[in-house]
């Protein structure tokens, strides 16, 4: 059930097509708006013309009003599936919330203007949400998902046992008054029928609208790649848990703006909106027409409560149509692998890339070889450290798993503008060291300066806002995004900071992000690749995109951790290179276990054996030590 989303539509990779079709249009004005807004053009269409289509299938404004407020609360939902990747058991909770507030404050008369108790239920939804939220995101994968359903559980006992007197319990909360729109002056009774239709489909078409702002936004943008890879995401300067806390809040205020709907719609707040099968038959539904689509949803929704509604009352099915649905959905799902909507949009997205790269092979839009237009890859400002001390500083760091010593007491000094080489034997401890310089995992003992700043145990995020940015020794990159995608996620970290809420912004206002995502390309000399998926390209092509990664986050400090590791000869030639050329005003610390390459590139280098400093010098200096040799030959003694 957890596929992979159609990221397309969140960095809407649809662009670079759409660019391709201007030039090839001789840039006709008017079509850059038809296709900016070409969603939500659909979408209104397709709310205007239902009426007139569902009673050709048996369905009326009843009908259809169910389906827009689940496809509503399926809105937030895919935000935080879909996009962020976090699978919810437990968004009942939001919807009975903003259910049971809607109906209790408009019964009561507290609030008795419609509107404004949607608004109240959608902040009661919110701030439980933000508690849930903090208390659930502490933990990943299926420990997320079955707190949040623990959470849902707790919820659906307190409305039938403590706060029975206020939820109604069993009955729930009926005689809720009419749904009047009412704005002070002047104001309409919504009837049952086709104009609580008309309503729904108003409320709905907002919801989608803000979804869809929030998904092409630059904080949707961080969304996807930290469902992508959250370990890069947190490496290249985002503070993911804020990222997940906020989406999981959007989520919650979408279930309980629904909730509240759902007990307009029916003149009573039902308690079975609190039930565990709420939030199953949410999923179900967001799976089924397409996660990470925002439009997959309602359409999931619309399939399966028009088969829950039809199937009951067919003789010849009786008793049996739980099963018969059941086996509709695994055959939906087995055969569209990405859901209904998805597969439509991957389908799309395969038509226009090819019909991009038609254009650019016929000289329609594609830089000429050679071309240059990214400018220069601005780095970060570097700190000014106090005199005398080094750019980065390493005083007898250690690290120990229980008995085992992994790293047993190291220091490093390096310089401004020094490529430093750090080698050493398998087993050596060399990782663990980076990693601990990096910010990864917090050394046992000893400290870590930058630029003279204490920096020990801040996090990789916190050391990569600081200006020190490090590649992986296995890949760690966006693989279902494609290269320019993956350097935006760089230089989103650098450009915004490592959390900013701009759900409602455009990605066009984040200054210069493009020029800079450039840039980073023809650096690492992958612009020509820049609209290819990551998972497509060759080896040697993805560790030049993993140290593109790096270099786009504005690091003045560089970790490379085996950037030449598994290349073929061709492939090391050029990678040599890219680092020369990378060296100039940065300061980088390379592990490598290409010998050749470290005595060509590094100005000094430093040994480790078995966790110890074993020597230090340069590049000539090493060669020469006895103490290397052996430790290479695995025969140092042990004095």
């Amino acid at each position: 059930m957890m596929n992979q989303p159609n990221q397309s539509v969140a960095i809407d990779a649809g662009a670079k097509a759409s660019k391709a079709a201007g030039h090839a249009a001789g840039g006709r004005p008017g079509g850059g708006l038809r296709r900016r807004y070409s969603v939500e053009f659909f979408t209104a269409m397709v709310l205007a013309v239902a009426p007139f289509l569902a009673p050709l299938v048996g369905a009326g404004p009843d009908l259809l009003g169910r389906v827009l407020i689940w496809g509503l609360f399926g809105l937030g939902f895919d935000l935080l599936f879909g996009y962020a990747g976090l699978l919810s058991f437990g968004q009942a909770a939001f919807y009975g919330t903003g259910s049971f507030v809607t109906a209790y404050l408009l019964t009561t008369g507290l609030i008795p203007n419609m509107l404004l108790a949607l608004l109240a239920a959608m902040l009661v939804a919110s701030v439980l949400g933000l508690l849930i939220g903090y208390l659930t995101l502490r933990r990943s994968g299926i420990y997320f998902a079955m707190s949040t359903l623990a959470f849902a559980e707790m919820i659906y006992f307190l409305e039938f046992g403590p706060l029975r007197e206020w939820t109604g319990g069993e009955n729930g909360i009926p005689g809720i008054p009419e749904p009047v729109l009412d704005f002070g002056f002047y104001s309409v009774l919504i009837q049952p029928g086709w104009p609580m239709y008309t309503f729904l489909a108003g409320m709905f078409f907002i919801g989608f609208i803000i979804a869809r702002r929030i998904a092409l936004s630059p904080f949707g943008v961080v969304l996807t790649a930290i469902r992508g890879n959250p370990t890069r995401a947190m490496a290249v300067g985002h503070r993911i848990q804020r990222y997940k806390l906020a989406v999981f809040v959007v989520a919650a205020a979408y279930g309980g703006v629904a909730g509240g709907l759902l007990g307009l719609f029916q003149g009573y707040m039902p308690p079975d909106a609190f039930n565990l099968h709420t939030s199953a038959e949410l999923v179900i539904q967001t799976v089924m027409g397409g996660s990470g689509t925002l439009f997959g949803p309602l359409l999931g929704a619309l399939i399966w409560l028009y088969l829950y509604e039809v199937l009951q009352f067919v003789d010849a099915v009786g008793a049996y149509w739980r099963l018969i649905l059941g086996v509709i959905f695994v055959i939906l799902v087995t055969v569209f692998r990405r859901g209904i909507c998805g597969e439509f949009i991957a389908w799309r997205d395969k038509r226009m890339t090819r019909r991009l790269t038609r254009a650019i092979g016929a000289g329609n839009g594609g830089p000429a070889s050679g071309q240059r237009h990214g400018g220069q890859l601005l780095m970060r400002q570097a700190r000014p450290a106090p005199d005398g001390a080094p750019v980065l500083q390493a005083n007898n760091i250690a690290k120990h798993y229980g008995g085992l010593k992994a790293v047993k007491g190291v220091s490093i000094s390096i310089e401004e503008g020094e490529l430093r080489g750090l080698i050493g034997p398998n087993g050596a401890g060399k990782s663990t060291f980076f990693k601990m310089l990096a910010g990864e995992i917090e050394p046992t003992s000893g400290e870590v300066f930058l630029r003279g700043s204490n920096i020990t145990g801040i996090g990789v995020t916190q050391v990569c806002q600081l200006g020190m940015s490090k590649s992986y020794q296995v890949n760690e990159l966006f693989d279902a995004l494609t290269v320019r995608q993956n350097i935006l996620m760089s230089v989103l970290g650098r450009q915004r900071g490592s959390f900013r809420f701009d759900a409602l912004a455009s990605l066009n206002g984040v200054s210069g992000y493009g020029q800079q995502v450039e840039a980073a390309l023809e650096l690492v000399e992958l612009a020509h690749k820049a609209d290819t998926l990551v998972h497509e390209l060759s080896y040697g092509e993805k560790r030049r995109v993993e140290i593109g990664l790096a270099l786009a986050t504005g690091a003045n400090v560089l970790l490379l951790d085996e950037p030449l590791a598994g290349m073929s000869p061709e492939e090391r030639v050029q990678t040599v290179a890219l680092l020369k050329s990378i060296r100039r005003g940065r300061t980088l610390l390379i592990v490598e276990h290409d010998m050749d390459a470290m005595f060509e590139l590094a100005d000094k280098i430093t040994v480790l054996y078995d966790g110890n400093f074993l020597a230090e010098g340069t590049p000539e200096e090493i060669r020469n030590s006895k103490a290397v040799q052996e430790a290479y030959l695995g025969g140092v003694d042990a004095s």
